[in-house]
């Protein structure tokens, strides 16, 4: 993805977030399953430009929406109005996909949510509030695709405003807000996502428990060796009414959750033993094309995986509509059988699979001449 439309300015205070992969567990974590998440190193910075001569917040967020302006004055009601939305979403009177009007929402939401008392802008108790400006966004990973992007923005925004209203947070802090912004996008703050964008690496995530996994610099993982990203289309259905639609017709079927639950702790053995993961990886692909979030040309494409020896699957919540299925998680350990085979799909974006060690994060900003260096 280009990221040439955008430029940060030296001089510009940002932050940035890692996207996410779901290696097990997509769907059945709702219902309180065990799920494999990494963090991958695809980024969306966010930062902050002053811009004196206005009364409020304006975004240039590259790829997600046209520039959008929002009057300082008007923040609390526009956040009260999301709020307001999210319950009616809980009431089943509102469909997830109509809890923000614009993606830009969710960052600017966010920011809201980090304030004392919104109203007043200015100086309250020596703590400085925002001044006018620019929030402006880049992103290297694929949006809307099941890889963390809207969790990476709030994660992102989190950092930066702790940065500029001097109010840092734990890091335990900031995965619980995470998780509470980004509820309006799916219609529930996902510990999966939040995992991944503040605390980096690989996690275990089951309920409200997240327990960091450790690989040894030599593991294949971690070294990339034979582990690929795809994206296979944008799907047209969001994640929210994947999992609506899942919980439809599945929500009661529960050996087939416990068949995600042994799936996912066979993945888990395979990864601390560094062994052969086709397997796995092939049996949490049938069990995704089960309950309905696998189009068939993402289920074509895993056959023609499997043809030349390797294994893929759908990471995230799929589609339930559609022939694009989002991100997916290849394993082939022959790299020259990997590029072979892409070949073969020139629309299609994907890189090895590289994981990010690190969670949300500042990027301080450089001097104009270093940064021209």
């Amino acid at each position: 993805m280009s990221t040439s439309a955008i430029t940060k300015p030296p001089d510009a205070e940002g932050a940035r977030a890692p996207g996410k992969l779901i290696l097990s567990g997509e769907h059945s974590v709702v219902y309180g399953c065990p799920a494999v998440v990494v963090a991958i190193a695809r980024y969306i910075d966010v930062w902050f430009t002053p811009l004196h001569k206005t009364n409020g917040l304006q975004t240039a967020f590259e790829t997600l929406a046209p520039r959008s302006f929002y009057p300082f004055d008007v923040l609390k009601s526009f956040k009260d109005g999301l709020d307001k939305r999210f319950d009616e979403f809980m009431r089943g009177e509102l469909p997830v996909q109509k809890i923000l009007s614009k993606p830009d929402d969710l960052a600017i939401y966010t920011l809201t949510s980090l304030l004392p008392k919104i109203p007043a802008f200015g100086s309250q108790e020596g703590m400085p509030l925002p001044v006018p400006g620019q929030l402006t966004s880049r992103s290297d990973m694929p949006l809307g695709a099941g890889m963390g992007s809207s969790a990476a923005v709030v994660a992102a925004t989190i950092v930066l405003y702790e940065h500029l209203l001097s109010r840092s947070q734990s890091v335990q802090d900031r995965f619980q807000k995470v998780r509470f912004c980004e509820r309006l996008q799916h219609g529930k703050g996902s510990a999966i996502d939040a995992s991944a964008v503040v605390f980096g690496g690989m996690n275990r995530v089951q309920g409200d428990d997240v327990r960091q996994l450790t690989l040894s610099p030599d593991h294949s993982l971690a070294r990339s060796d034979g582990w690929y990203w795809v994206l296979h289309g944008t799907p047209v259905s969001k994640t929210g009414e994947c999992v609506a639609k899942v919980r439809a017709q599945h929500g009661s079927n529960t050996a087939i959750w416990d068949e995600f639950t042994t799936c996912t702790n066979a993945f888990e053995k395979v990864i601390e033993d560094d062994s052969d993961p086709r397997d796995v990886i092939g049996e949490n692909q049938r069990l995704l094309e089960y309950i309905g979030v696998v189009p068939i040309p993402s289920a074509r494409f895993v056959a023609a995986v499997e043809e030349t020896g390797g294994a893929a699957k759908i990471s995230g919540a799929g589609a339930v509509s559609g022939d694009n299925g989002g991100a997916m998680v290849v394993y082939q350990p022959d790299h020259d059988a990997m590029v072979a085979l892409m070949s073969k799909y020139p629309d299609r974006q994907w890189d090895r699979l590289q994981i990010a060690d690190e969670g949300a994060r500042l990027t301080p900003a450089q001097p104009a001449m270093a940064a021209a260096q």
